[in-house]
């Protein structure tokens, strides 16, 4: 955009404004990368992702406008598309990958598994681009998470403002939890206090982060608090008054406390069949909506619209498609040492069909009530393909199916998440075709950045599956292969679990049966911590309005999850420095 200067030396600008510029692009990556394992931290101690790009259009505000002096709303929009697509591979590896970890397989190609996960990623970007003009510009879909994004970079001033107030919770949050993990006290028993039964659990974790994903949740973490609450102030008491529960002496005998007994022997497994039944009744429910993505499909076809000068060339398009699919075939051959040509050229087959159907499905979700089935739908991919690839052995059919199930939970993130990005960009003005090209830019980052992640933590932050990272959704597939497998596991329990999530999720509410069952499966320590920030919420908006807790109480509350999270991260990475700082000092 052209500078020049009226007679009374006041600057007039013409022309466009920037848009996709180096500057973008690399602030994009650097927000991507902090996001992106903020997200990814708090999604193994939560079991479910946030979506990135409203972070990342106040973080952006903050540097473009704030420090640098960069006024171009169109330009921050293609820094916050760049920095979510950075953090699209956080949920799409973190429902999958840690599964292998939970199952003490950790012997697999680490590079292979990133290189499925870019060519998901790019095949999940290029198949939902045709459908851009379709799903936007036609049936002008909802899209409310692009709409709240939009709304941010409309309002230059409020973007800083926001920008200030994230830094302050992210300072709070990273001093709480330095502090915490120095001094010890992660928790708080309150139960002890007011003299609680200990089944009742009345444990507190000391987390700023969980309070801050509580707070942006308001009333929609109503449900997985509920599941909390059911399994130790209901349930609990319920069997303790049939006297149901193991004694003292015999938890003593197994080295457990009455709280691990519980959560580990009944509201676990209970909770793991509920996240499996939800999920599954989430793709039965939303069928509507797939027969609304085919035909948007069918549409776009008929009518010729679905690409036109706004889009990327289809050339190119269909030379990412063809390079990622070989790429995917080529990762499949190579994941298992058992696997053949034609078995692995039908696994990443079927991981590239799955990519385009389920990408749409999602986008159509996402679209109309922003809440995506994407557990479901990995779940669905994982299961066939461990079935295809059952004939291989237990350990090499894991692998081979964590992969390309990876590499297809990848695709589906970065398809809803690109879309999400079009709409904010359609209300703002930006141009589609750079904003294809910048979620291109950045597929590649997230899967080496959450690669890295996943190993630090589970090495040196206390192991994916403990108490420290549940990591809730990578758990729950570990025991759905195992049970197609033949592994020893609580059937009765997981059947029964499964038939009360999907129940619940024929009320109507998106994902109910799945917060539910986070909150059985979940220790209660977090619940009870997370409910602090929803019910701050829900007083917040009464008191003081919904604008404020928009304005106000989401941006610090963002800054929560980011700076525990960055703390916690630190930590691990001192952890596995701690052996060649004690070289170097001779301590």
């Amino acid at each position: 955009m052209a500078e020049t200067k009226d007679d009374e030396g006041r600057i007039i600008r013409t022309g466009p404004y920037p848009e996709l510029t180096l500057t973008a692009i690399i602030v994009g990556y650097g927000l991507g990368a902090v996001i992106a394992v903020s997200i990814g931290f708090a999604s193994l101690k939560l079991g479910f992702s946030i979506e990135g790009s409203e972070l990342a259009a106040i973080l952006g505000f903050g540097i473009l406008r704030g420090l640098m002096g960069r006024s171009s709303i169109v330009e921050n929009n293609i820094n916050q598309t760049i920095a979510s697509a950075v953090n699209g591979a956080s949920a799409g590896m973190m429902f999958t990958i840690p599964a292998l970890f939970i199952l003490e397989i950790t012997d697999f190609n680490v590079l292979l598994m990133v290189f499925a996960c870019i060519a998901g990623g790019i095949l999940g970007i290029a198949f939902i681009i045709p459908l851009r003009k379709q799903m936007i510009d036609f049936e002008r879909l909802t899209y409310p998470g692009g709409v709240a994004v939009a709304t941010i970079l409309k309002s230059p001033g409020a973007g800083v403002h926001k920008a200030v107030l994230l830094l302050c919770g992210l300072a709070l949050s990273g001093i709480v939890h330095f502090v915490s993990q120095v001094t010890g006290f992660e928790y708080w028993n309150l139960g002890e206090l007011l003299r609680m039964p200990d089944y009742m659990n009345g444990t507190l974790y000391v987390s700023l982060m969980t309070v801050g994903v509580g707070f942006i949740s308001g009333k929609g973490g109503i449900s997985f608090i509920i599941g909390g609450f059911v399994c130790y102030w209901i349930l609990a008491p319920a069997l303790a008054g049939i006297d149901m529960l193991p004694t003292a002496q015999a938890l003593q005998g197994a080295e457990q406390s009455m709280p691990e007994y519980l959560r580990l022997e009944l509201f676990r497994p209970v909770g793991i069949g509920m996240l499996i039944g939800g999920a599954l009744a989430g793709i039965v429910l939303a069928l509507p909506l797939i027969v609304g993505a085919v035909r948007s499909m069918q549409s776009a076809a008929k009518t010729k619209t679905a690409l036109s000068k706004d889009e990327m060339p289809i050339s190119l398009l269909y030379i990412g498609i063809a390079g990622a699919t070989i790429l995917l075939f080529v990762v499949a051959c190579l994941s298992v040492k058992e696997m053949g040509i034609i078995r692995g050229g039908i696994m990443a087959l079927l991981g590239t069909v799955w990519i385009w159907v389920a990408g749409v499905i999602l986008s159509e979700c996402i679209g109309r009530t922003n809440w995506s089935p994407l557990s479901g739908m990995t779940l669905i991919a994982v299961t066939i393909l461990i079935v295809i690839s059952s004939g291989l052995g237990s350990t090499a059919a894991i692998i081979s199916s964590i992969i390309v199930g990876a590499a297809a939970c990848v695709a589906m993130a970065q398809a809803t998440d690109l879309m999400l990005d079009l709409k904010t960009g359609y209300l703002v003005g930006a141009s589609p075709r750079k904003q294809q090209i910048g979620q291109f830019l950045a597929t590649w980052l997230g899967p080496i950045i959450i690669m890295g992640l996943i190993f630090l933590l589970h090495r040196h932050g206390g192991g994916l599956g403990s108490a420290k990272l549940p990591a809730p959704q990578g758990t729950a597939l570990a025991h759905v292969m195992k049970g197609i497998l033949g592994g020893d596991v609580p059937v009765h329990k997981y059947i029964a679990g499964a038939g009360l999530g999907a129940l619940l999720s024929t009320s109507g509410i998106g994902g109910l049966g799945i917060l539910v069952g986070l909150g059985f499966y979940l220790p209660f320590d977090v619940v009870l911590t997370y409910s602090i920030g929803t019910v701050l919420r829900i007083l917040v908006d009464r008191i003081k309005g919904k604008q404020f807790s928009e304005e106000v109480g989401i941006p610090v509350a963002a800054g929560l999850i980011v700076g525990e999270a960055l703390v916690g991260v630190g930590f691990a990475v001192y952890a596995l420095s701690l052996p060649l700082l004690q070289r170097i000092f001779g301590t």
